[in-house]
């Protein structure tokens, strides 16, 4: 059976689940930073959803999604077993992953963090030092500790509340990061549009290279429909076909936030809607 969902993991009850997915072809050729585009029924809306993992030799992808609208909803009525009904991928430009001569910080938040594993393994596997940084309200809402532990020992960790690691923002930890290592060749940044936003302005002074992901503002992935246009550096840009990936530095992040909820009411009555029904109409 295609898309099989060979194992599905709750990361937050509620809010966040992984699914370990039977997709030899697209893990064969999946690199950080790509991403696919699934369906979960028939007449359903078509998104985007960054692979966390990959696994050529098993012929696996890990996705990992936070439950915030009717469609996310639906692919969490899913359970190990079932398929998902289309997928697509990878997709996008991967990331540009070289031989740096200083370490690469990785800052992760909320979802994001899964995404931001993916890139740091792949900095990792070619010899770069990986400096993972990742926050959260609390410690329940951390994703993907030990499994960036398992190839990064200098994993930074803080939370708002203090009940995990540092208590403070992902921006005090690199800014003391910076502060302390001249030799930091990138920052890679993949969370929250407001982190991302935070991050580029704390490394602009340092002048260090900071990436940073647009794939929450993406919809038909492949460049037809035009909702994802960002400004960067003066410039229209597409995050699906041109990105997601950017320079930080130059993108505008006044006109992402505002694009981004441009629908916000239309995705909350629909996610309404879906909460009140649970009908279910995908095929098992």
């Amino acid at each position: 059976m295609p898309n099989r969902i060979l194992r599905k993991r709750v990361l937050i009850p509620g809010a966040t689940s992984e699914l370990v997915l039977e997709a030899p072809q697209i893990a064969a050729k999946a690199q950080p930073g790509n991403f696919v585009i699934l369906r979960v029924w028939e007449d359903g809306e078509r998104i985007p959803l960054t692979i966390a993992d990959a696994d050529p030799e098993a012929g696996t992808i890990t996705l990992v999604y936070l439950i915030m609208g009717k469609t996310t909803a639906h692919l969490d009525t899913l359970t190990t077993g079932d398929s998902v009904r289309d997928l697509c991928g990878p997709l996008g430009r991967p990331t540009d992953i070289r031989k740096l001569d200083g370490p690469v910080i990785c800052v992760g938040g909320g979802t994001g963090i899964a995404a931001m594993h993916h890139i740091a393994k792949g900095h990792h596997r070619i010899g770069n030092r990986v400096i993972p940084i990742i926050g959260a309200r609390c410690e329940d809402l951390l994703l993907f500790r030990e499994e960036l532990r398992s190839f990064c020992p200098d994993l930074l960790v803080c939370t708002n509340d203090g009940s995990c690691g540092r208590q403070g923002l992902v921006t005090d930890l690199l800014t003391e990061q910076l502060r302390a290592d001249t030799t930091v060749a990138e920052v890679v940044a993949v969370g929250p549009v407001p982190m991302m936003r935070a991050v580029a302005a704390v490394t602009k002074p340092f002048g260090v290279k900071t990436t940073v992901s647009l794939n929450s503002i993406m919809v038909d992935g492949i460049g037809m429909c035009g909702a994802c246009r960002v400004t960067v550096g003066g410039e229209t840009k597409f995050a699906c076909v041109d990105g997601p990936e950017f320079d930080g530095q130059l993108v505008d992040f006044d006109e992402l936030a505002a694009r981004l909820t441009a629908y916000k009411d239309q995705e909350r009555l629909s996610f309404e809607e879906f909460k009140k029904s649970h009908v279910c109409t995908c095929s098992r």
